[in-house]
């Protein structure tokens, strides 16, 4: 045998168990408990894990672990970020995952401020580039990190029944980002019709602007009139924390997002 083709194979050999061997530590992990101390942290931190029903635990408690295994906290502005703000954080963002086969692939670094931050921001007109500065509670880019406010988060958190939760409405997004672009078209799951998920998304967010710009009352956050992919996102914070007040006033965009999430909070 030709010795570049041995070292191919050995090359390819060694890849193959790397694989195998990345794969048996996911098993490893998505099988494993949360230990007792961090299931009551989860508990008290993310009032409505309690909610959710039994037979969802064990799957949700192997993807904190995962997601903790993959994902580094990191705090800024003098924050030191603690277990109780990992699991919290963790506990939220796999929620959204608990019951589907998609991941935060990309996701690698959560940076968290203590507060409200500054973010800098390019807008691109033609040869026209604007910079401006704004103040935000959360952010989350196509390949990470995502960014959040810990006051913010846990405020979010604790109130589970108000609508408004950063840590949802930023893995939203990340879920969103998965398809290649944040656009509010996420990737479906199988047997999700795209063309019906469209059509009842656009018209869902046609009403929900014209809705804003009168004025009226909106179960859904005024901000999700700001596009298409914050819509989605506002529509998830709603989905998990009013679920019942979701369902009544737009029973389509319910309907899609238990088909996506493959989850029915209003049965809880």
């Amino acid at each position: 045998m030709p010795i570049f083709v041995y070292l191919i194979l050995l090359v390819i050999a060694a890849l193959g168990v790397r694989s195998w061997s990345k794969w048996q530590a996911r098993k490893r992990l998505l099988a494993a408990p949360l230990t007792d101390r961090q299931r009551a942290i989860v508990l008290e931190e993310v009032p409505l894990i309690r909610r959710l029903p039994a037979e969802f635990h064990g799957p949700l408690e192997g993807k904190i672990n995962l997601f903790l295994n993959q994902v580094q906290f990191v705090g800024r502005g003098g924050l030191e970020v603690s277990e109780e703000m990992e699991l919290s954080i963790a506990a939220q963002a796999c929620l959204l995952v608990v019951n589907i086969d998609q991941w935060y692939k990309n996701l690698r670094t959560i940076l968290i401020y203590p507060g409200a931050f500054k973010s800098h921001q390019k807008q691109r007109s033609g040869y026209v580039v604007t910079e401006r500065e704004t103040v935000r509670t959360g952010e989350s880019w196509l390949r990470g990190p995502v960014v959040l406010s810990w006051a913010d988060s846990e405020q979010g958190a604790l109130n589970d029944r108000d609508g408004h939760n950063v840590v949802l409405h930023e893995f939203a997004h990340q879920i969103d980002n998965l398809s290649g672009h944040t656009d509010g078209a996420p990737l479906m799951n199988k047997g999700q019709s795209f063309a019906e998920w469209a059509r009842v998304f656009i018209d869902a967010y046609e009403r929900h602007v014209r809705a804003v710009e009168r004025g009226h009352h909106t179960v859904i956050d005024p901000y999700g009139a700001e596009g298409h992919q914050e819509f989605f996102a506002v529509s998830v914070e709603v989905f998990f924390e009013k679920p019942q007040a979701l369902k009544q006033a737009e029973p389509e965009v319910y309907a899609q997002l238990v088909e996506l999430f493959r989850l029915d909070p209003a049965g809880w």
